[in-house]
């Protein structure tokens, strides 16, 4: 199997099994103890699995019915970039902004440090600001909550 191929299987089981089929006992599989998560909502450090099982269950209050939909992926030595698209329904409060029942999407790029099988560090771009805007929040009251949610 290529680095390559592993790579893809890791992170399948990463946005199938964890984020869609909402299977939290894979997370410890595929997330290392000393992981780093960076995305613009997590202020100052969020480390290692349960870190990051807190982020899935932040953006699975929000959005109940999220779908991830991966778009493209790019494997070179021991990174993984992944292209990717979120869809769900606003049910619940996310990012400082109660329920609006609106369907959302939103896109975002991650890349993620692989070794030994597991994910050790995740950089995460999404495009926040636009979520908001499918909120119906204006755009200098986005901007002072994306700050604050990241703090």
């Amino acid at each position: 199997m290529s680095v390559s191929q592993a790579h893809k299987e890791l992170f399948g089981r990463l946005y199938h099994s964890i984020w869609n089929e909402r299977r939290m006992e894979f997370i410890e599989h595929v997330i290392a103890d000393t992981h780093a998560l960076g995305d613009p909502t997590v202020a100052g450090g969020a480390v290692g699995p349960s870190a990051y099982r807190r982020q899935v269950e932040r953006f699975l209050t929000g959005l109940p019915d999220l779908r991830f939909e991966v778009h493209e992926t790019i494997s070179e030595g021991d990174k993984l970039v992944v292209y990717w698209t979120i869809t769900g329904t606003h049910r619940g409060e996310f990012l400082g902004v109660p329920p609006t029942n609106k369907k959302v999407s939103f896109s975002g790029i991650t890349i993620n440090q692989i070794r030994n099988g597991k994910i050790i560090e995740s950089t995460v771009i999404w495009d926040g600001l636009g979520l908001l805007e499918q909120f119906g929040i204006d755009l200098p009251v986005r901007y002072e909550m994306l700050a604050a949610s990241a703090r």
